[in-house]
């Protein structure tokens, strides 16, 4: 029994005589299936032995501008047992074909570290995977600004190749897309990403058709920096514009109204900065600016003219001030007598009282028309009608500012109220 191992160990250095061991590097995969800078015969065509078998292209893109896509090169085999095991070899771009697929949305010319190699397996699969930086056109839709939501579409598809040539398949689904690319988001920025949808279609051009792969990014802004900066002061200089109605006095209400339409002018300006010079329909946030600006600016006017009502009923209380006084200094505490000397009037009111017992009934009557002339001459016409005309325009003014304050309060409710829900529809 003690003469086993040293017998085993025998055989072994026996079998390594007899059978010795290979060596072998990648150079010999190279070698053997003749892969050379100078061997057209792997670039300049579609890597199919049978020009009627489709090469299918699987691709696949994650966020951050990460393509990666592998096909199958028939060209290309080897069995790893005649190779001591080698299941794969990295090969310089140069040396095989590669699909000639680009991005129809790119507005720039790709930017980004290439990977100057291939990955090639013992079966003939090659796998390529570059980094690029790609700068796509995309239809912004800002009706909703600042909750909109936005899709960016990027499609793949051959230039030569037509689907009889080429077949494109996606090499994952949506959900693990969606799934790499929220991994590999570290920071959101002012968008947050919700997901990227896969879909398959094909594309006509001079009697040929073509495999794309369209991909749909969708982002949401992040509306709560626009909605403190912007949306909360404009509501603020609306709720100050329905305070001033309790101002009491004339003069500081309007310049006060002036100063928070100014106020509301500025952020106009700034909204022009932030929103896109076009757009297919009219931002919602330009709406909700004009229309609390139009509430601004009829409240204004409607102040205006209340003033503007009251001072009439302040120079009707002028005139009827001053025009007693030039009367009653003239006409009603002087007149003259019978024989042309001025008296006062409670004077000669007397001595009629008392020599009314001396006349007769026709010097009575003379007497009582002679007072109705007097108080007809001492009372102005205009005078008597100063007041009742004072009182309409002050009710007038009073009337018009308690109406438009409860039109304007239910309007304004009822447009908040509207363009919130606007906002957050679907």
């Amino acid at each position: 029994m003690s003469y086993f191992p040293v017998c085993a160990i025998c055989l072994l250095f026996l079998a390594d005589l007899v059978f010795p061991k290979q060596v072998c590097s990648k150079q010999d995969v190279l070698e053997y299936l003749n892969l050379t800078r100078d061997n057209e015969k792997f670039t300049t065509c579609r890597p199919a032995l049978d020009w009627r078998n489709a090469t299918i292209v699987y691709f696949d893109i994650y966020l951050y501008g990460i393509l990666s896509m592998s096909w199958n090169n028939e060209r290309v085999s080897w069995d790893p047992k005649d190779f001591c095991g080698i299941k794969s070899v990295i090969l310089p771009k140069e040396m095989l074909w590669k699909p000639d697929l680009y991005i129809l949305e790119t507005a720039e010319k790709e930017d980004g570290p290439l990977n100057p190699y291939l990955y090639i397996t013992h079966d003939g699969t090659v796998t390529m995977e570059d980094d690029h930086k790609i700068v796509s056109t995309c239809a912004m839709n800002v009706h909703k600004f600042p909750f909109d939501t936005q899709t960016c579409h990027i499609t793949v598809s051959s230039i030569n190749y037509s689907d009889k040539e080429i077949k494109l398949v996606p090499a994952s689904n949506s959900s693990k897309v969606t799934q790499v690319a929220r991994e590999s988001i570290l920071t959101q920025g002012e968008w947050e990403f919700l997901n990227i949808s896969i879909s398959l279609k094909n594309e006509s051009y001079e009697d040929q058709t073509f495999d794309s792969i369209k991909y749909t990014i969708s982002v949401r802004r992040m509306p709560l920096m626009h909605f403190i900066n912007f949306q909360l002061p404009i509501l603020f200089f609306l709720f100050l514009d329905l305070a001033s109605f309790f101002i009491p006095e004339r003069g500081e209400k309007l310049c006060f109204k002036v100063t928070v339409l100014l106020g509301v002018s500025v952020l106009l300006l700034i909204l022009n900065d932030i929103l896109p010079s076009k757009s297919h329909r009219c931002p919602l946030i330009a709406v909700y600016v004009i229309v609390i600006f139009s509430f601004m600016l009829l409240s204004l006017l409607e102040t205006v003219l209340v003033i503007y009502l009251i001072n009439m009923n302040s120079e009707l209380d002028t005139k009827e001030d001053q025009r007693p006084e030039d009367h009653n200094s003239d006409t009603d505490n002087w007149k003259r007598d019978r024989n042309g000397v001025e008296a006062p009037l409670e004077s000669l009111m007397l001595k009629k009282i008392y020599s009314k017992e001396k006349m007769n009934d026709v010097q009575l009557l003379r007497l009582i028309l002679e007072e109705l002339q007097t108080i007809r001459q001492t009372h102005d016409p205009e005078t008597l009608k100063a007041k009742p005309a004072q009182i309409y325009w002050l009710g007038i003014a009073k009337c018009i500012n308690r109406v438009f304050f409860m039109v304007y309060l239910i309007s304004v409710s009822l447009f908040l109220v509207f363009i919130f829900r606007e906002w957050k529809a679907e």
